[in-house]
């Protein structure tokens, strides 16, 4: 029995053609704040998160920079290097630490040409992931502040394995898009209303329930798009 790594997608494959492909990984620690590549930079390596998670942003232009997606277990940084894309035009940064396997963008490649099975499991995946930094864009413009930092808790809740976790004033920056001056009025709103504590940039929820109900539409889309397009055989 091949055992199960604790990433969906190298999970999702097949026993056999799982061991051979955890078997050209290595396993790493990654720690908050680490940046795994700038925009611009070649992809060295790909990232199956463990219990990390990481976070995808936008190169600072005449604005603030924005977080566009979120990357834990349920997924993969850098698969991008499969559309013979060499460079990242997103930042991939830590923002919980923990494990993660990582294969070299090369050794990548060449396992995805010879088994069509992790090639479709991976096309499928980079699909969900382009939806999910389009339908953020999206959110970024339309939708209420309040709305959008529920739907971004509720997302690194789900990968954080828990209701306490890290929350600096600079990754509140990046998701909202605004400064940071002003990033913990939001987060006050939210404690006020019992959803959640803040306190020296650690989060613990209260009520996920209530924070669902505060979340905007974006994040039921994004999680029946993972579950539509990646309801994928794991025997």
């Amino acid at each position: 029995m091949v055992p199960r790594s604790g990433n969906a997608l190298v999970d999702a494959i097949s026993r056999r053609e799982r061991e051979k492909f955890i078997g050209a990984c290595e396993r790493v620690e990654l720690t908050i704040g680490d940046t795994l590549c700038k925009p611009g930079e070649l992809i060295q390596h790909v990232y199956f998160p463990l219990s990390s998670y990481i976070s995808l942003i936008t190169p600072r232009g005449a604005s603030e920079s924005l977080e566009v997606g979120l990357v834990g277990r349920e997924g993969s940084f850098g698969l991008t290097v499969l559309l013979d894309i060499e460079t990242s035009w997103l930042q991939g940064l830590t923002q919980g630490s923990g494990a993660a396997l990582r294969m070299t963008a090369q050794q990548l490649r060449r396992r995805t040409k010879t088994t069509p099975q992790v090639s479709r499991i991976f096309n499928r995946y980079l699909y969900v992931l382009m939806a999910q930094v389009a339908q953020t864009a999206a959110c970024s413009r339309f939708h209420h502040l309040e709305a959008r930092l529920a739907r971004w808790l509720l997302m690194t809740h789900d990968r954080a394995r828990g209701n306490i976790f890290p929350l600096t004033h600079v990754f509140l920056a990046h998701m909202l898009g605004v400064r940071r001056a002003g990033v913990t009025t939001v987060a006050r709103r939210l404690q006020t209303e019992k959803l959640i504590t803040y306190s020296r940039g650690i989060v613990r929820v209260l009520d996920r329930e209530g924070l669902e109900a505060l979340a905007c539409p974006c994040y039921q889309a994004f999680n029946e798009m993972y579950r539509a397009h990646l309801s994928v055989d794991q025997a």
